[in-house]
């Protein structure tokens, strides 16, 4: 298996099924984490030195955060309802608990913060959904902490793509602390894939081919993208879903798009973001 993916396995202490960290990836922004709690079970933890964007993926849960309550939030039961999922804005340096009331599947999305702001409810109604692409490039599109809200490194989006269909796509890079040209953005996907034993497919790679993988991506796994471009295709029959985390020095998305490909906009001018 690629070094590039990390498959979630059963559920370990407090529920963690995959994690990502920036000592195990070997760069210095992003870190991820999924969990999966049954109805009852408390998920307690310090964000230390990370700013945190807790989502819940499906489920229902009470979610407290240095005494705020946010409580019997979540509305969808799995990642492929046309539904925005609810999250919680976590300071660095504040303490969380989330007691699931159903089962959960939850994701914490971390960077490096200094707590500098309060924490907050992020309801479906407060997410920017939209549709991007066109024809079989089409895909739907929800920013969950996009950079026009308050955060200090983070950014964080999910896409829902129908099989058949291309998204990340034509591909595009972040991997260039380079303004205002391009930025410089870290890079973690969770796919989930509907129905379940199917896969999807994505690509990393650069231009001079130094980092060149092709991966069949199965369900609940984690896709590292440390640089290069990096699009994604759901063969046909097969849903999918990805929840993608990326910060880097600036918070910002300035993205380079592969110029061999870069002739796909040309037909309608579509809106050439993730």
């Amino acid at each position: 298996m690629s070094k590039l993916i990390i498959k979630a396995g059963a559920p370990g202490k407090d529920g963690l099924v995959a994690a990502v960290s920036k000592e195990s990836a070997g760069w210095k922004y992003v870190g991820f984490e999924v969990y999966q709690l049954q109805a009852g079970e408390l998920l307690s933890r310090s964000a230390e030195g990370n700013e945190i964007c807790l989502v819940l993926l499906a489920g229902k849960a009470d979610v407290k955060v240095d005494g705020i309550d946010f409580s019997g939030i979540g509305e969808r039961m799995s990642v492929f309802e046309d539904v925005a999922p609810y999250a919680v804005y976590v300071p660095a340096g504040a303490h969380y608990e989330v007691t699931a009331l159903t089962e959960l599947e939850l994701a914490a999305c971390l960077a490096p913060g200094t707590g500098k702001y309060s924490p907050r409810l992020i309801a479906p109604s407060d997410a920017v959904a939209e549709n991007r692409g066109f024809g079989s490039m089409s895909r739907r599109v929800v920013n969950i902490l996009p950079e026009q809200s308050e955060a200090e490194s983070l950014l964080v989006v999910e896409v829902r793509t129908g099989g058949g269909n291309w998204s990340s796509y034509p591909p595009h890079k972040h991997d260039q602390d380079n303004l205002p040209a391009e930025s410089y953005l870290e890079e973690t996907y969770y796919h989930r894939v509907n129905p379940a034993h199917g896969f999807v497919v994505q690509r990393v790679y650069n231009d001079d081919r130094s980092l060149d993988e092709t991966m069949a991506v199965a369900d609940r796994s984690i896709v590292l993208v440390p640089e290069g471009y990096h699009p994604v295709s759901a063969p046909p029959g097969y849903d999918s879903y990805y929840l993608n985390v990326m910060a880097g020095p600036v918070r910002t998305w300035v993205f380079h798009n592969d110029p061999d490909h870069e002739w796909l906009f040309a037909a309608q001018q579509p809106d050439k973001r993730e």
